[in-house]
């Protein structure tokens, strides 16, 4: 029985003291290879224009100096999309519902940009810490919030996804434990809101993904 409404969330199958529903974060690598058995495939066409798309996007935000980067923000991308997508179907665990999940990946990220920018460009990250234009009398001010607004970074890309993907299936969870209780004529517009529903997830798991990668090339090129 469930306790509360948040206990949907609750990694509760295990197997041998190791949480199952975990397991489905790392379900993409053994689903994946398949689409690249049969060549060319509009499951293929349909990954390489995507990953094109994104290494574009990306390599306009980065810039030409570190084009390498924009593998590693296309990997988090589709790891990103691929588990808030997985979160949608039923008796699936969404891990990146979870801070633990979205603020271990922030976190390091973050702190490698960091330290890249203030050992290799140390004048810029000084500099960037003052815009343009600031008068003297309130250029202290100005450091100490940029400063904070830069140290809060991981947790706010941690906490936007999270509870992006936690609203949704709230009220997802909601809708379904109600259904069984209300009369049969009001059946079908709990169902038209269900389906409207799973509709807008599915561009929220997309979209917070996006967010996410985007964010995250944003603040590594301050960092040069």
């Amino acid at each position: 029985m469930m306790t509360n409404l948040f206990s949907t969330f609750d990694p509760s199958t295990s197997l041998f003291n190791y949480s199952i529903n975990w397991s489905s974060t790392i379900m993409g690598m053994f689903l994946l290879p398949s689409l690249f058995w049969i060549l060319p495939s509009r499951n293929n066409l349909l990954w390489n224009k995507l990953t094109l798309k994104m290494h574009q996007e990306f390599k306009t935000l980065i810039g030409k100096k570190y084009n390498g980067m924009t593998l590693m923000f296309i990997s988090m991308f589709i790891m990103m999309m691929f588990n808030n997508f997985m979160g949608l179907f039923p008796y699936i665990f969404t891990s990146t519902s979870h801070m633990v999940m979205t603020f271990s990946i922030a976190l390091p990220m973050w702190m490698t940009f960091m330290l890249f920018g203030w050992i290799n460009n140390t004048k810029h990250m000084l500099a960037h810490l003052v815009p343009q234009g600031t008068p003297k009398l309130l250029m202290p001010f100005m450091v100490l919030i940029e400063t904070i607004s830069n140290i809060i970074r991981p947790g706010t890309l941690a906490v936007r996804l999270a509870a992006n993907m936690i609203a949704g299936h709230l009220l997802l969870t909601l809708l379904g434990n109600s259904g069984t209780m209300i009369k049969f004529n009001l059946l079908s517009m709990v169902i038209i809101a269900q389906i409207l529903l799973m509709m807008l997830e599915s561009a929220v798991a997309l979209i917070q993904a996006y967010v996410f990668s985007i964010l995250s090339t944003l603040y590594a090129s301050e960092t040069y």
